[in-house]
């Protein structure tokens, strides 16, 4: 989006001009070969996927997410411009958290969102977690990797990095940042939430942890 808009261009022009629910399962079941190709390919699925997901399978790695029963927008020209013009100020990393965080310097600022870990919403129906936000890639962020993050945060308030953390309001996550600043609040989450169709609302705890430098 950034280096490469005229390649990326006639791609997008392809996947709108093309878009239909047989041809997301299509381009959802093939992994092209190229980076630009890859990048539309994202952007296409993403798009059109249910809910706007990204989720992967836990065995294969494959994108798995049903079409979403809307149609692909494509991205014009100018708002490709605005993103390209974005992205010159930025480093774009695709790293382990404890490969990243390693880098920070006193000064630096750092917002973390790491997946939430699963959670009965409403014990007393639910046969299983509602919320498994740590499944939606082949490797899962389990309990023992929000324990480590939480060591790396107190190193990084340590060492002058100023950090904040959206997460769950959960007893553990506050045992794990005893000397952080948290603020709790409710947000509503909806189950099964999709264009045209009736969705089921709850309020679900949530967390700002800042660290004290």
């Amino acid at each position: 989006m950034r280096d490469h808009q005229a390649e990326l261009r006639p791609l997008l022009d392809w996947y709108l001009a093309n878009d239909s629910k047989e041809f997301y399962y299509e381009v959802r079941s093939t992994i092209p070969v190229g980076f630009v190709e890859k990048a539309a390919r994202f952007l296409y699925l993403n798009a059109v996927s249910w809910n706007h997901l990204w989720r992967e399978n836990s065995r294969t790695g494959a994108m798995n997410v049903p079409w979403g029963d809307r149609s692909f927008k494509g991205i014009n020209d100018a708002t490709m411009k605005s993103i390209g013009e974005v992205l010159t100020r930025a480093d774009i990393v695709v790293a382990d958290f404890r490969e990243v965080l390693g880098t920070a310097t006193r000064g630096d600022f750092v917002y973390l969102d790491p997946p939430y870990l699963p959670v009965f919403t409403r014990p007393d129906v639910e046969k299983e977690p509602t919320a498994k936000f740590n499944k939606y890639t082949a490797k899962t962020f389990e309990m023992v990797d929000l324990i480590e993050l939480a060591k790396i945060c107190a190193d990084l308030s340590h060492r002058g990095v100023r950090w904040m953390m959206s997460n769950r309001d959960t007893e553990s996550v506050r045992e794990l940042f005893p000397n952080a600043e948290i603020i709790g609040f409710t947000t509503h989450r909806s189950l099964a939430a999709q264009s045209r169709r009736e969705v089921e609302a709850h309020l679900s705890p949530e967390a700002i942890i800042i660290g004290r430098v």
